[in-house]
């Protein structure tokens, strides 16, 4: 059995001048939003041994973020190749994990992330959640009943838990400054 956690980054700013999307980083909410989920992530008991992550600015920062919170730092792999990636790209990289890792944090973008649950869960009220949206720093985590990544195949994972930061605080939801 393997888990794997997908965690979108969390709100950018729009308001920072960058040159490139790749560059752009957090706003105030999103580091607050980060934060929270990663004392979530603790205080549940989620626990990674490998974190595949987007090399972007606002990974980056929503992953430092989130170690904050959790209280440990995990070095990642980054992998540019998980910037705006698709859902079949992320699933080649999903595929591709180490066989000795069994529960990976994937950290990345939309709307792959979502396409990527939405593609490899089965029916149920979580997957409706996510279908009606996947918010930035939300956490969704599956269980897969493989014992190698490379066995992992659409509609064949169960969603065990979608954590949204509203949900923790409804002040990181939409509409609240």
């Amino acid at each position: 059995m393997k888990t794997l956690t997908l965690l979108r980054h969390a709100k950018s700013s729009w308001d920072d001048p960058v040159a490139r999307d790749f560059d752009r980083p957090l706003n105030a909410k999103g580091r607050r939003a980060a934060a929270m989920i990663g004392r979530h992530l603790k205080a549940e008991g989620f626990a990674f041994d490998h974190v595949l992550a987007s090399p972007a600015v606002r990974v980056i920062e929503t992953l430092d973020e989130v170690w904050s919170g959790y209280g440990q730092k995990l070095e990642p792999v980054w992998n540019k190749a998980m910037y705006l990636a698709s859902a079949p790209s992320l699933l080649d990289l999903v595929q591709a994990m180490p066989d000795a890792a069994d529960h990976v944090l994937m950290v990345g973008h939309n709307p792959g992330l979502e396409d990527l649950v939405l593609d490899l869960t089965l029916d149920g009220e979580l997957r409706e959640r996510v279908e009606d949206k996947y918010p930035t720093a939300t956490v969704a985590q599956m269980t897969l009943p493989v014992d190698r990544w490379a066995e992992v195949r659409a509609h064949s994972a169960t969603l065990v838990a979608f954590i949204r930061p509203r949900d923790l605080d409804p002040t990181l939801g939409p509409d609240t400054p």
